[in-house]
Order: structure tokens, then sequence, then C-alpha cells
């Protein structure tokens, strides 16, 4: 025994709840917490700004289904690594976030890097927020952050250590221990169990949306063995994988519910919301992807999911995997009578694109479907897919099935974020170090992030990004362009950087491929050259993929168009 610092209690809390990597950038306060976390054998992770780090831990929780931790220093870190923090809040990202601030007893005095209440301000995006006020309670106060992280809905926690509570020294013996372990995950009752079973074998269409929930709770191999015996197609929710890609239920992305009446001439008439929750994902209050007169099942752990968008004629308050599990032991039918809904379900997924028999190139730039298309075709199944925002993301969807991913993440998430998928690259790569990571983004969403090339350099992670690259803001450009015509582009457009270049002076591999035939090949150079690489893909901006309805629906009369929400009336509102 002897005199311990707070720092090394916080690292040593953390080590005892299972952690093992910490994605930070330096700062004085955090310096007793990074060295003890060295000493630990923790992983520190150090990136170029606290958003992408913020991210990059993200990143690692959802590649992992556990806790990602992030270390920031007081005020301008803190403030940098916000919007990651509400991202995570959105998307029910368990991520536990060390910050420091200014002495107790320096409080009010103009200090430096202080003046905010740190906890104030993200106690409405955390799962919990709290300042230690004393050295010898940290370790039980890093154990109550990672309980409220994981427990229920997961979701972002802050812990802020003062710099003079970081740095004192208290004696060792007199510290208590981090505190047990999450306590075991709900389970339904025998009833609720039965009413899901009863409604399953009683329907003729039934589907499943699988969301986050399978990741948190571990659950893929329950709805795997969900699939194999029910026979029921299985959609994944936008930013996840739902089923392995050659599990023979595997449908697909959730965009793909929109198509089904279009392509069997039918529509779910039961649809089993597992961990997955209504609204802009799912098509929102219009219906089109959740059909308004299909009886719906919702499985959320968090009771406020409950009901949100429409009502739900079987809501169910548990854990995902639990569910499953009950369910499956408790179906008789094998689904026999449904093979024939489920064959075309899947079928949709690997439908011949209606841009297929366009040309190869436009305007002398290559066709966006043909060229992302021929880049995820270059990859291994083995491969997590990592997704920004934008109309990147729109061109990524036309094709992920031919991918065939191990995992998907991504697609900006609730807030809407653009260039989050560096960080998530950087996080899935740490979390899964003998697996690929392709990260697919536009060239407005390059901009944000593209210093953590740097990171990927210096720490071994070998994330090849493609850049598609139309030197413009191309959402932005088309819902201008509906709303006000050719003289609405204000702000929107962008230089064709030569974004290879720049991965090139970061010590990474950089092409740039201008022709569809160089595609496949300069896939492969990136992938096989053992280190970070960035493909910059020159695309065209002409031809729009089928996320339009992203934009806001074209307006009726008495309407007034929008970007992204449904249109508002004219008049009083």
């Amino acid at each position: 025994m002897g005199l311990v610092s707070g720092g090394e209690l916080a690292a040593r809390a953390l080590a005892e709840h299972g952690v093992d990597v910490v994605f930070a950038i330096h700062g004085g306060h955090l310096n007793p917490f990074l060295l003890a976390c060295a000493d630990l054998g923790v992983r520190l992770v150090d990136g170029r700004h606290e958003g992408a780090s913020g991210h990059s831990a993200d990143g690692y929780a959802r590649a992992t289904g556990g806790l990602g931790v992030v270390a920031v220093t007081a005020g301008a870190g803190y403030a940098n690594c916000l919007p990651a923090i509400v991202s995570a809040h959105l998307d029910r990202v368990p991520l536990l976030v060390v910050t420091s601030s200014p002495p107790l007893r320096e409080s009010e005095l103009n200090e430096l890097q202080g003046g905010i209440d740190q906890v104030g301000i993200v106690r409405p995006v955390t799962r919990w927020a709290h300042r230690v006020t004393s050295t010898d309670r940290i370790p039980d106060l890093v154990g109550l952050a990672v309980r409220k992280a994981l427990a229920g809905p997961p979701g972002p926690v802050l812990l802020d250590i003062p710099v003079d509570v970081m740095f004192s020294e208290v004696e060792e013996s007199r510290i208590a221990t981090a505190g047990a372990p999450a306590a075991a995950l709900p389970a339904p009752s025998a009833e609720v169990v039965a009413a899901i079973v009863e409604r399953l074998e009683a329907s003729r269409r039934p589907v499943v949306i699988a969301g986050n929930g399978i990741r948190y709770s571990h659950g893929l191999d329950a709805l795997v063995a969900f699939a194999d015996r029910s026979g029921v197609p299985v959609f994944g929710q936008m930013g996840t994988a739902g089923l392995p890609a050659d599990h023979v239920s595997n449908a697909g992305g959730a965009w793909n519910l929109g198509m089904l009446e279009t392509e069997l001439g039918e529509r779910p008439d039961l649809v089993l919301l597992v961990g997955a929750r209504l609204g802009r994902f799912l098509g929102g209050r219009t219906g089109s992807m959740v059909p308004d007169d299909a009886t719906l099942v919702q499985i959320d752990i968090d009771p406020s999911e409950i009901g949100r968008v429409r009502a739900v004629d079987l809501p169910v308050v548990a854990d995902a995997r639990e569910t499953l599990l009950a369910v499956t032991a408790g179906l008789r039918d094998g689904g026999a009578e449904r093979a024939g809904w489920a064959k075309g379900v899947v079928a949709v997924n690997h439908r011949r694109s209606s841009f297929a028999d366009e040309p190869a190139e436009v305007d002398g730039r290559i066709h966006p479907y043909h060229g992302v298309r021929a880049a995820l075709r270059a990859l291994d199944p083995s491969t997590t897919v990592v997704v920004d925002g934008g109309e990147a993301a729109g061109w990524v969807w036309e094709s992920l099935a031919e991918a065939r991913p191990f995992d998907v993440m991504g697609f900006g998430g609730y807030l809407g974020i653009l260039g989050l998928s560096t960080g998530l690259g950087v996080g899935a790569q740490v979390a899964r170090p003998g697996g690929r990571v392709v990260v697919f983004c536009g060239d407005g969403a390059a901009g944000f992030h593209i210093q953590e090339l740097d990171t990927m350099v210096r720490h071994g992670l070998p994330v090849v990004t493609v850049v598609v690259n139309n030197a413009l803001w191309a959402q932005s450009v088309r819902s201008q362009n509906r709303d006000y015509g050719p003289r609405g582009e204000v702000i929107s457009h962008l230089t064709d950087t030569d974004y290879d270049q720049v991965a090139t002076g970061f010590g990474a591999y950089g092409e740039r491929v201008t022709t569809l035939s160089e595609v496949a090949g300069a896939m492969r150079r990136a992938l096989d050259c053992g280190r970070p690489a960035l493909i910059n893909l020159s695309v065209a901006y002409g031809p729009e993929p089928r996320t339009a309805a992203g934009m806001g629906r074209k307006p009726s009369t008495d309407e007034i168009a929008v970007p992204y929400y449904e249109a508002i009336p004219k008049g009083p509102y």
C-alpha cells in the first residue's frame, strides 16, 4: 500500500471493468491518467481532433458491442468532443468520456480552460454526467459511469475529474473497489413470448427489422437462430448489418422495405422491430416502410421508444437477445407456408439496379453508381463497411449487398452528422485488428476529419477510405435546385481536391481514379499496400440515387417544401 493519484485510480477502475483501449488527445490535465493507462497496458490511441477521437470510441463500441472510452482535456478539448457525445446519445452508443477541468479552489477566477459548466452542458445528451470532488471517490464513480453507459438503452456518460482531484494522492488502503458489474438484462414474461409466437404463426407476410439493440445485447447468435427456425426475412436498420451476408433470410437494409410493393405486389402484414426504432430511418409517419395496416410488435429495452411515431399492437420492454431466444424456443411453425414470401423479399435485395444499364461515364467523370459498385465488389466478405452521410451513402445503398459485408456502420445516424465515418473507421479497425475496414464518404464529409489519416498511419491501422468526389455538397445542390432553380445553388460547390495527395502527405497510400476500368485495380492496390489508403473516386454529379426522399417530398400547392422533413402547410402554422 502507499499513495496513489486520482488519475491512476481512474485508470485502474477502467481496467477492472475490462477497458483495454482509450482514445485520447493529450492535455496536461490528463497526465496522471494517461501515464497510468500506459503503465497498466491500456492501449492509448491518440488522434488529431477530439471530435474524431470521440467518433473513434463510438466505432469501437459498435464493433465490440461494449463500451467505448475517450479522454479529452478541459475546455476546448471537451468542447471539440461535443458532436461525438450528441451523436452517441441519439444513436444510443455506450460511450464514456473522461475529461478534466480547472482546480476546484480556482472556480470563478477567470481560470484557463474553465468558465463553463462542462457537466451541465452535456446533461441533456448523456445518460449521466458528474463532476468528481474527492479523489478517493474516483473508483466507485467510474464504476457507476460504466454501469450507467451500459444499463438499459446504452448511451454516453461523462466524468469530469478536476485537475486537483486528478493529481491529488490518497492512501491506497482507503480506496473501495470500482463496484459490481452490470445486472442481468431483462427477459420477457412467458405470456409475452406466447403472444409474439401467436402473432408470428398467424402471419403470412412477416418481416423482422433488427437495430442496434441486437448489437449491444450481443444478440447476433439469437437473431441467426430465430431466422433459421422461423424463415422470416430480416432487414438491418440504418447502420446495422442485420444477419450475416450469406444467410438465406438476409433481406438487406431496411430501405428495401419501401420497394416490396413495387417488386412483389405485396407488403408485410406483421413487422417485428427488434432493438430498432421507428422514425426517420423507417419512413417516419409516411407508412412507406412500415405499413400502417401491419401488425406491429416492438421489442426494445427502452420503454420510452415503445409507441413512438405510431401505435404498437404488442409492446415488449425487454432485452433483444433474451426475447429472441425465448421466442425461438416457443416457435412451433418452421415457416414453410411463408417460404415463397420470404424468398421474394430476399430477392429484392439482389435485384438488378435501375442504374445498371446507364453509361459508365457522365460528363467525362465516372457514373457514381458504377464507380461505387466496382469499389464494393472489390471487397472481401469479411469487410466492415463504414458509411458517412449525404449522397455518397445513397450510392453505397444501391450496391451494398454485392459487398457481402461482415458489418455495416454509420450512414450519418440520427444527428445527420457528416465526417463521423473517419473516426468510426479508426475505432472499428482497432477493435478488429485482423479484419478489413473500408470507409465510404463524399468529398464534403472527407473534409471534416481527413487529418485522422495521420492517426491511422501512426497506429498502423490499414483503413481504406473511398472518397466519392463530385466536387459538390451534392444533396444540398439537389434540394436548392428543386426549390429555387439554379439560382439557389449558394455555397454548395467545392473544389475538385486531390484528396489522394493529401493522404500521401500523411504517409498513407493515395490514388485518384478517373475511369471505371481503373477502380478494381486501385482498390486491390489500396487493400494490399499494408497501410492506410485513400482512393479519390472522381464521379459525376448528374445521376441521382434513390434517396431524394431524404430531401423532403415534393409538396402540393398548399404546402412548402423543406429539406429532410415532411412538407409544411402554407399559411398560419
